[in-house]
């Protein structure tokens, strides 16, 4: 996205609705700066905002993320374009997501993966130093529950970061 162009664009729907900043402002309820950062492309429009700014100034949010009028016969291309450009250009990707669930789960379960290793750990080593054998199932044991925590962990990412239920 072009911010000096938006802002141009902007500018000139506003002015074409006889509009001031501070009244375009004060139909948005934001401060005067905020319409004049804009215009000036130091800044755009937060997206909670945009769909009302659009309405006030006649426009589609395909044009205001362009910066200009978009004549019918180029409207889907311009919108496909708009949306692969939000796509690659997204704050937190899928990747970013998971990885952000993934250290999230970890920290929230770190005490009691900690505790459950510790455990498993002490009870091989008796074994090996009692030699009773019982080194053999808690190995096993260790193994199974790496396996269930694993799982655990990718059915939180896969809830939160896919949105599945």
């Amino acid at each position: 996205m072009n911010q000096e162009k938006i802002g141009k664009f902007i500018a000139s729907k506003r002015k074409e609705h006889n509009l001031t900043q501070e009244q375009m402002a004060e139909k948005l309820n934001i401060s005067k700066n905020a319409v004049s950062k804009w215009e000036r492309g130091l800044n755009l429009p937060d997206v909670s905002i945009m769909q009302e700014l659009c309405k006030i100034l006649d426009i589609t949010l395909n044009e205001l993320f362009i910066g200009e009028k978009i004549i019918d016969e180029k409207y889907k291309e311009v919108a496909d374009n708009n949306l692969l450009n939000a796509l690659e250009n997204s704050s937190f990707t899928l990747k970013e997501k998971i990885e952000f669930y993934k250290k999230k789960w970890e920290k929230e379960h770190f005490f009691e993966l900690t505790i459950e290793m510790l455990v498993i750990v002490f009870f091989i080593i008796y074994g090996f130093i009692k030699d009773n054998g019982f080194q053999y199932l808690f190995m096993v044991i260790g193994f199974v529950s790496g396996i269930i925590e694993n799982n655990r962990m990718m059915a939180y990412i896969e809830k939160n970061a896919y949105n599945k239920k």
